[in-house]
C-alpha cells in the first residue's frame, strides 16, 4: 500500500455467513498487500458464530447491538459486549460469540494478519479467502 485508501462500505462485497449474518471486507485483499484485514459483520438476533480460531490476534469492536463472546473451555463465563466495547482475542484461542438480545449486531473485526485465516473446531472448511464454506 503506497497511497491512502478510501473504502465505502456500501460499495463493498457482501459475503454470506448463513441466513442470519454477512460480512463486508474493508481493508485487505487476497494478495495480502496490507498488514491487517478488517471487515464489518452484521448479524441478526439468533446468530451464533461457530467455534473457531485464528493464528493471530483478532480484535472485535462492537458498533451496534450487543454480543456474548466466550473462549473454548470458558463457555460458562461469557463476556458481554455492548456498543463501544472492544475485545482482543489472543492468537490460536478458540472462541465464539452470539447476538445478545433483539437488536442487530454490527461489529468491526480486525485481523492482525494480511490474510484471513480461520480454523473451525467443528471441522468446517474455509475457502482460499478464509471464509467458511456453507453447504
Amino acid at each position: 500500500m503506497k497511497e491512502p485508501t478510501v473504502v465505502r462500505l456500501d460499495e463493498t462485497e457482501r459475503v454470506s455467513f448463513g441466513p442470519l449474518s454477512h460480512y463486508q471486507p474493508i481493508i485487505g485483499d487476497d494478495e495480502g498487500t496490507t498488514p491487517v484485514r478488517t471487515g464489518i459483520q452484521t448479524a441478526q438476533p439468533g446468530y451464533e458464530a461457530p467455534l473457531h480460531s485464528h493464528p493471530y490476534v483478532e480484535i472485535l469492536h462492537i458498533l451496534d447491538g450487543a454480543a456474548e463472546a466466550w473462549m473454548e473451555g470458558a463457555e460458562d463465563k461469557p463476556i458481554v459486549l455492548e456498543r463501544g466495547d472492544t475485545l482482543a482475542i489472543p492468537a490460536s484461542t478458540a472462541h465464539s460469540f452470539r447476538v445478545r438480545g433483539n437488536e442487530v449486531l454490527r461489529l468491526l473485526g480486525t485481523h492482525a494478519s494480511p490474510r484471513r485465516i480461520v480454523a473451525y473446531k467443528d471441522g468446517g472448511q474455509s475457502d482460499a479467502r478464509g471464509y467458511r464454506v456453507l453447504s
